[in-house]
């Protein structure tokens, strides 16, 4: 067994074998030893729609906490550690990554996205439209039993 093996063996015989759950912290530790092993190959961390999180009352709410995460892990400073989110450019999201990293791509008033996803939702329109209406065309032909 390799040492990431041994960490996830030792974090899972931890919580009983899958018995217990474990805390986010615990969670969160366990994968900053994963990252943090020497030797490492290129990681690539992909967050997509971080302003999706669901808003709860809780506090800290989901998109904090995952935000409180990602900053845990910059701060580690490890140099093979990507780490790509996507989100709306909602003011506490904007804040909390620009204290993280200078390289940001904005890409909310691109034309050239906006055609994309119009381009996008019309061919799906208009492939479901057009498979109903085939749809329709069948079943006014064939008998009803």
């Amino acid at each position: 067994m390799g040492p990431r093996s041994d960490i996830l063996s030792r974090f899972y015989a931890a919580h009983d074998f899958g018995v217990r759950q474990s805390t986010d912290q615990g969670l969160t530790n366990c994968l900053k030893n994963l990252l943090s092993l020497p030797d490492q190959r290129p990681i690539y961390i992909i967050i997509d729609a971080l302003d999706e999180c669901p808003d709860t009352s809780g506090i800290p709410s989901p998109p904090e906490e995952v935000l409180r995460l990602v900053t845990e892990l910059v701060e580690l400073r490890l140099p093979d550690l990507h780490i790509c989110i996507t989100s709306r450019p909602q003011v506490d999201i904007r804040v909390t990554l620009g204290r993280l990293t200078s390289l940001q791509a904005c890409l909310h008033n691109q034309s050239g996205q906006r055609n994309d996803i119009v381009d996008y939702v019309t061919s799906v329109v208009y492939s479901d439209s057009e498979q109903i209406m085939r749809g329709r065309g069948k079943e006014e032909k064939e008998p009803r039993r």
